[in-house]
């Protein structure tokens, strides 16, 4: 059955956190886990569902991690060995067109993987005078967009992208200070 505009969207989604956050920061883990995320990212696809191919259930994974794998993956898979603050591996990004009827008959359909740096986060956060859970969630929207097929390749796209990831906090009571 294909999403409807009166049907709820649902959302399996696979939280990874492979982070320490009590050997690193303030933070507890037990802080991070029950932030909601489940919650909020079928918030953002509720708002995001005109964009959204027809499925009645969206899956995907949001890992939390440290500098050291995010900085491999990125090394691996986008040539820059370096930490970055998060990677979205789009599993809808396919070379040939797959019509709307097969896309809809996935039940759930696969999105793709979120992964971000907690360090890094944290780091930033500090910077934008906000708190961990707000970056947290600033870079998930962003990780999410880009799922959705968002990218920033010049300075209006990367405006609209953050102005887009804004709306997504306001969404679930969430403002980033930056």
């Amino acid at each position: 059955m294909v999403s409807s505009a009166n049907h709820p969207i649902q959302v399996d989604l696979n939280l990874q956190n492979v982070f320490d956050f009590n050997a690193f920061c303030d933070q507890k883990s037990s802080d991070i886990m029950a932030a909601t995320w489940q919650p909020w990212i079928k918030t953002w696809l509720e708002a995001l569902k005109p964009n959204l191919p027809p499925a009645d259930t969206y899956e995907l994974t949001l890992r939390l991690t440290e500098d050291l794998e995010i900085q491999t993956l990125n090394a691996q898979y986008r040539q820059k060995n370096q930490p970055t603050d998060v990677l979205a591996f789009a599993a809808l990004e396919v070379d040939f067109p797959v019509p709307a009827e097969e896309i809809a008959a996935l039940e759930p359909l696969y999105l793709g993987d979120i992964i971000i740096s907690v360090e890094t986060a944290n780091k930033q956060a500090q910077q934008n005078h906000h708190s961990l859970l707000v970056e947290l969630a600033w870079l998930a929207a962003h990780g999410l967009l880009h799922l959705l097929g968002w990218d920033h390749p010049d300075e209006d796209s990367l405006e609209a992208m953050l102005s887009q990831q804004e709306t997504l906090l306001t969404l679930v009571g969430l403002q980033a200070n930056g």
